[in-house]
């Protein structure tokens, strides 16, 4: 009797291990790794970039106006995203428990409905539709890294140039200007930094703070379209498998 107990015991851990959704709960598990990345570092990232622009780049307020006002905004969208992803990866997690335990049966006389299979086809739909957003997201994410990544080279020739070449007119007219990038209008001045001036920039705390930052939240964007393309082949898989039953009228 006991033997029997403890048979029915290991049948039923392994009937529940079975049916754990190991790819739904790994990319759950990155989804919000990478939402905390990106919310956590593009948040402070937004509020260290007012700063670096509003002390060397621009002198009077209205030069930065609209961006200041844009990162406020956009940091409200953040916490909006927080929200949202956090609430959205139970979902998803919940339908990937639904769907493999559909799939292989394991709780008995468990049937998935034609409710269920729909339900699961707005899920891969939703999903699909984000993670082309979150494309978005990802590449616009890079524009900022990819200004700081060219401002820090070109601070690293100026530094060469001024070993090399005693004289400033040398390697003065090597600028970075943040007007080309779109984070001041073309009336701004200076609106850009030239020479040593501009490699005294790259040395502050200000810079390398923002530029982590930003190459941090770069990371979390692209854990987090990788979570959502992670969550799209196994619950695609497992509609196409209910489905496919389904029609054999076995569901």
């Amino acid at each position: 009797m006991d033997l029997q107990t403890e048979q029915g015991c290991y049948d039923c851990c392994i009937r529940c291990i079975g049916a754990v959704p190991y790819p739904s709960l790994v990319a759950t598990l990155l989804c919000y790794a990478g939402m905390a990345l990106f919310c956590g570092c593009g948040h402070e990232a937004l509020a260290q970039t007012e700063v670096l622009v509003s002390t060397y780049f621009a002198r009077n307020i209205q030069d930065y106006e609209v961006m200041a006002s844009f990162i406020k905004y956009f940091q409200y969208v953040i916490y909006g995203l927080a929200s949202f992803f956090f609430l959205y990866g139970i979902l998803l997690l919940a339908e990937g428990f639904y769907t493999t335990s559909a799939v292989k049966q394991t709780f008995g006389e468990f049937r998935s409905t034609q409710c269920g299979r729909c339900l699961s086809l707005t899920f891969i739909i939703v999903t699909y539709i984000l993670a082309f957003i979150w494309l978005a997201v990802f590449a616009f994410t890079a524009i900022p890294v990819f200004f700081l990544f060219n401002m820090e080279q070109t601070c690293h020739n100026i530094n060469i140039l001024a070993e090399t070449t005693p004289s400033i007119n040398q390697h003065g007219w090597i600028c970075m200007d943040a007007r080309q990038y779109g984070l001041l209008p073309w009336n701004a001045m200076p609106g850009k930094a030239c020479g040593m001036t501009l490699a005294s920039i790259c040395k502050t705390s200000e810079f390398y703070v923002t530029y982590d930052l930003f190459i941090a939240a770069f990371a979390g964007a692209g854990v987090t379209l990788l979570a959502l393309f992670l969550y799209l082949v196994p619950t695609t898989y497992n509609y196409a498998v209910l489905r496919f039953l389904g029609r054999k009228g076995i569901r």
